[in-house]
């Protein structure tokens, strides 16, 4: 295709329209696709009715260059996406005895037997190709056809996801639809908001004006994405400005590409060849569960506690009970106890606390909620710090999170000739 594709996303599914599951596949397709250079031009969610899918397909296929569909691949009487594009098209359905074996083999492992109702999701177009699960039984399906391309993936995110990175997505490579490299060159910034990394990139922007910059915000997280402008800058040079950034962003700069900042951390952590334990109150085990989302976390993380009621911070994290009295369980006094108890109970190197109000009741004149206090227990010291949120309560908690992982991101920069130091003298 010599011009830009045009792009549509269909959703298919019931449950998307009344709320029983986010739409998060339009997110992540958008977010795949634009990393390689090829933005959503368009997307709708459709009802699992035959009409009303084949109605919305044509239209789609009509006005579109690539059409991809999630959804609606399974067993289930209401899954009938394949059926009713196969109508639609005017294409062909064959069985596919080697999608029997694979149904098959994968029920074996899970020592269940294949239900005669499974077979339907082993009919493929014949003039098509099909996208293995790794994960389920239901392949997805790619089809070409008047210079157009069809891509049909399941619906569960689990399924979708493996498939599209590793076999969608290279597919789409070979047909020169994508390109082989990130679209854009990105810096993952924390600490400040969107209007001040703004700011601070206007020398840049300045600079070069075939640069085309976009920011994106989560949380905190403040993602900085560097490109040209038709395609005036190459590669080298839009390297080149990444580093000129880097150095602007300052201790604000936390990485090149996606890597989280528990990522950052674990990373930070294993050069050191050290451990981390958590104890958390309001965020109810999300940071936790950042560590635990990260291939290899074993080796940094020893583990953590929710200690949501006051006797638990006492009984398992080991906050002196006069702690709670004097200052109440959400103070810095609270946290500090809580990041070096917790690394003590748990013999690690460092220890990371959250304790706060995250809303919508409780706080006090001292301590309104949105009012959170971190706790950092290191080898070379332990500090607190007080940050204040706005917003609901998952909101919050999230923000919670991310500053309690940026935060220690800058204490093991900073003080890293410290901690190396103490390393050399640590007895093995």
């Amino acid at each position: 295709m010599s011009k830009m594709p045009i792009v549509e996303v269909i959703n298919f599914g019931d449950e998307l329209l009344v709320g029983i599951r986010e739409n998060s596949h339009l997110t992540y397709l958008g977010a795949q696709l634009a990393r390689y250079g090829l933005p959503i031009h368009r997307s709708r969610v459709i009802t699992d009715e035959p009409a009303e899918i084949k109605r919305a397909f044509l239209d789609a296929w009509a006005h579109s260059d690539i059409v991809i569909t999630t959804g609606g691949l399974g067993p289930t009487a209401d899954d009938m996406t394949r059926e009713n594009i196969a109508e639609a098209l005017g294409a062909k359905l064959v069985f596919d005895a080697e999608i029997e074996a694979l149904i098959l083999s994968r029920f074996k492992v899970l020592g269940r037997r294949m239900a005669a109702h499974h077979l339907k999701q082993c009919y493929r177009f014949a003039e098509g190709e099909v996208l293995h699960n790794e994960r389920g039984t239901a392949p997805g399906l790619a089809y070409r056809a008047d210079g157009k391309i069809l891509i049909m993936l399941p619906g569960p995110t689990h399924e979708l996801t493996p498939m599209f990175e590793k076999q969608a997505i290279p597919m789409l490579q070979a047909m020169g639809v994508l390109s082989d490299e990130e679209a854009y060159i990105q810096l993952r910034t924390c600490g400040s908001g969107e209007s001040t990394v703004e700011e601070t990139m206007q020398p840049i922007v300045r600079a070069h004006p075939d640069l085309t910059v976009a920011y994106c915000v989560h949380y905190g997280i403040v993602d900085v994405r560097l490109s040209s402008r038709d395609r005036a800058l190459d590669r080298e040079q839009l390297k080149a400005i990444a580093d000129e950034a880097r150095l602007l962003l300052g201790e604000d700069f936390v990485c090149f590409g996606h890597c989280s900042l528990a990522g950052v951390v674990f990373h930070e952590l294993r050069a050191l060849d050290r451990t981390l334990a958590i104890a958390e109150s309001c965020t109810g085990g999300l940071l936790c569960d950042a560590f635990t989302n990260l291939c290899g976390a074993s080796k940094m993380f020893v583990g953590g506690v929710v200690c949501y009621a006051n006797d638990v911070k006492v009984s398992k994290v080991g906050v002196p009970e006069s702690i709670i009295e004097q200052h109440g369980a959400v103070s810095p006094e609270c946290a500090i106890a809580m990041a070096s108890g917790i690394a003590e109970r748990l013999s690690s190197d460092y220890g990371l606390s959250v304790t706060g109000f995250a809303g919508p009741d409780g706080g006090n004149d001292q301590n309104p909620v949105g009012t959170i206090h971190l706790g950092y227990h290191s080898p070379v010291g332990v500090w607190c710090k007080t940050v204040r949120y706005t917003g609901g309560r998952l909101d919050v908690k999230a923000r919670a999170v991310h500053a309690a992982l940026d935060w220690m991101r800058r204490k093991l920069r900073k003080y890293k000739m410290e901690e190396f130091l103490c390393d050399c003298g640590r007895e093995d």
